[in-house]
């Protein structure tokens, strides 16, 4: 092959993105300097935080150039090495996704087992969205045995990988919302005690689901689940902030949690993270996961999107909650 295709950020969105903020572009497969590989990519992984790469503006990660392509997770095979540890037919992981071939250090670039598991397994229960799940709850939150756990968007990558670990390292209790019937059902057969559809009231279907209070919440929405949460939580409760897609295309302030007061009483913990801070957890992550994975008692849904074209609709339905766990693109 010596065509490649890559999507481009055409235009920052104002508000909800569109596909005309983005563009198709066709280039030479790029070839390898020293010590750099070229993969073809798999799958891409297309992710929540990408929203806020796309403004301009000053985060914890650099904003997307405009009329340059878009990158974040791949996993793929490497087709030409200039690279003396990285051979032709490895399986690598690495963070140029969005388009066919990438070109890249093999510095940048993490060889993977595909015999362990499915290749698209490293993006998602195995890889960033495992961890982030796995060290937001049991270092983060430092929840404990007994425990009553509240997750929302539980039927995502994280939500639903939280909520299963939250069982299998003893919680008492584990409530999760979603946003269609469909999804609340497929938290119950994924082993949540309780699940409720968010359209039908957070605050009072979190008071009915977990009557008792909550100890942990493990935030991938913010707003008005924040709010209920904070309403809902026990003394010395813990909250884990993961993301807050509600807010994510908001282009006016929003206007909970409006019930902060509550901290102080309660003497509640709010802690934001990022998974990059928590590489010292990675080992017992994959031992555990890994086992978990083997006799059957850690489940994962994958939604796949064919085609580098189709990497913006893939993204705007993963704002819009069409996936059921991790959304990917199959390169």
């Amino acid at each position: 092959m010596t065509s490649n295709r890559e999507i481009h950020l055409a235009s920052r969105p104002v508000g909800w993105p569109t596909e005309d903020d983005f563009r198709l572009v066709e280039t030479d497969v790029p070839t390898p300097g020293p010590g750099q590989i070229v993969v073809r990519n798999q799958y891409l992984s297309v992710d929540p935080y990408m929203r806020g790469r796309m403004n301009d503006v000053k985060s914890y990660v650099a904003p997307f150039a405009l009329d340059a392509p878009l990158d974040g997770a791949a996993i793929g095979e490497v087709v030409a090495s200039e690279a003396a540890d990285i051979a032709v037919g490895a399986t690598v992981l690495h963070g140029l996704g969005w388009r066919e071939y990438a070109l890249l250090d093999a510095t940048a670039a993490r060889p993977v087992d595909p015999g362990i598991a499915p290749v698209s397994a490293y993006l998602s229960v195995l890889g960033m969205t495992g961890l982030t799940a796995y060290a937001g709850l049991l270092e983060v939150a430092a929840m404990k045995p007994g425990e009553t756990v509240f997750v929302s968007a539980a039927a995502g990558a994280v939500g639903s990988l939280v909520g299963q670990i939250a069982k299998l390292k003893g919680a008492g209790r584990v409530v999760g919302s979603a946003g269609s019937p469909a999804k609340v059902e497929r938290l119950r057969a994924l082993g949540f005690d309780a699940a409720f559809d968010y359209h039908d009231g957070v605050r009072e279907s979190l008071r009915a689901a977990a009557p008792d209070g909550v100890d942990v919440y493990f935030d991938n929405v913010g707003g008005d689940h924040l709010e209920a949460a904070i309403s809902a939580m026990n003394l010395h409760g813990r909250v884990a902030i993961c993301g807050m897609i509600a807010q994510y295309n908001a282009t006016e302030p929003s206007a909970a949690p409006r019930n902060l007061a509550l901290v102080i009483g309660k003497r509640l913990t709010l802690r934001g993270f990022l998974v990059n801070d928590h590489n010292d957890v990675r080992a017992a992550f994959v031992r555990d996961v890994a086992g978990w994975l083997r006799d059957g008692t850690l489940s994962y849904d994958e939604t796949i999107v064919d085609g580098v074209e189709n990497a913006p609709a893939a993204f705007l339905g993963l704002l819009r909650g069409d996936n059921l766990g991790k959304m990917l693109v199959k390169v």
